[in-house]
């Protein structure tokens, strides 16, 4: 059984030969350091845009590398836009939004096209480009179909209020003007849906719609703000997703309990990360892994950066009892593989999925 059979058999709630493991995200450093461990043909460290051309395919080589020493069973790819320089510190994409750099090489956005209700008419469509997606074409080039496909892309929530230039500022039009929030949506579902249909038929097998909608105390919205100003157009992408034949679930971090059910009703097909300091895994899969494959809860805070190996395979067996019998379960970090997490930490979570992973599950909670 390859990567792709067990990611998709984890998806239809059965169980494969072994618990498929799969990460949502690596950075740019910690491919570099993972990478040692198996290539002595690393790009130098730093973020990926201030790389040359060469320096940015020895990177994605890397990460391909690793990917297979790892026997991952799945790959994630990003979109790359394109982006005009503002200053040394921001960038301008296709859509006129303006995003700082991060120290990490994360882009965040700032400032945006629509500064009121005034702005939305004007806003000139921007559609995506095939150069966008080389990250996937060069995967599906290097992996075809062993291992699943999976193309993480921002959701209609965190495409609005990147028009607007932050969060705070959508959220302050959920109270003052709630049309606004409905055509921001309108026009970033649109988006998706022309993204959806592009990745898709580049080979992607599974949509990762990005974009928190919680933090660790509660929701960013109430649930019936979900209801109103997100659920319509995350049922519409999922029902999309599913006419073309594919996969896609949810991502956010923090403390999603009250908006779970929306998550299910809306059609998601799974649910990613399940953050361990505000939701446990063993009643997430109680309650809704009939429902929701259940991705991720090995946690990337504090124990994949500060524990031992032996404290990561403490997690990754106790994880694995609650989580994967019966099938519905893909082992992941908490979020990412960021900067502080360490690598030898990773691996040793690898390694602990292979050792308590095999079907049928033979450790008990």
């Amino acid at each position: 059984m390859n990567g792709k059979e067990r990611m998709l058999k984890a998806f239809s709630h059965e169980e494969a030969d072994r618990v498929p493991v799969w990460e949502l995200a690596f950075n740019e450093s910690s491919i570099i350091n993972l990478g040692r461990f198996f290539t002595d043909d690393l790009p130098p460290m730093k973020l990926a845009q201030e790389m040359t051309m060469e320096e940015k395919v020895k990177l994605l080589n890397t990460l391909f590398t690793l990917v297979r020493e790892l026997e991952l069973d799945g790959v994630s790819s990003i979109l790359l836009p394109g982006t005009e320089p503002v200053d040394e510190n921001h960038v301008r994409d296709g859509w006129g939004r303006i995003h700082r750099l991060s120290e990490e090489g994360e882009l965040t956005a700032v400032g945006g096209p629509v500064s009121g209700p005034a702005d939305l008419a004007d806003l000139k469509p921007y559609h995506p480009q095939q150069s966008e997606f080389i990250m996937l074409m060069a995967a599906k080039g290097n992996f075809g179909d062993d291992l699943a496909q999976v193309v993480v892309q921002p959701g209609p929530f965190r495409e609005s209020w990147m028009f607007l230039g932050s969060m705070e500022k959508l959220l302050y039009y959920y109270m003052k003007d709630p049309r606004l929030v409905h055509g921001l949506a309108r026009v970033a579902t649109d988006w998706i849906l022309e993204l959806v249909d592009m990745a898709v038929d580049l080979g992607a097998d599974i949509i990762a719609l990005d974009g928190d909608l919680a933090f660790s105390q509660t929701t960013l919205m109430s649930p019936t703000q979900y209801e109103e100003f997100v659920f319509p157009y995350h049922r519409e992408i999922t029902e999309h997703v599913h006419s073309r034949g594919k996969l896609v679930f949810k991502h956010t971090d923090g403390n999603a309990w009250p908006i779970m059910d929306g998550f299910a009703e809306a059609g998601f097909d799974g649910f990613h990360p399940v953050q361990p300091q505000c939701m446990d895994i063993g009643e997430v899969k109680t309650k809704f892994g009939d429902r929701l494959c259940i991705l991720g809860n090995i946690d990337c805070m504090y124990l994949l950066p500060f524990g031992s190996e032996e404290e990561v395979e403490q997690s990754v067996k106790e994880t694995i009892a609650a989580a994967a019998p019966g099938g519905g379960y893909v082992i992941s970090s908490s979020n990412s593989i960021h900067p502080g997490c360490k690598p030898e930490n990773y691996m040793a979570m690898v390694r602990a999925a292979r050792k308590y992973g095999d079907y049928p599950i033979r450790i008990e909670r």
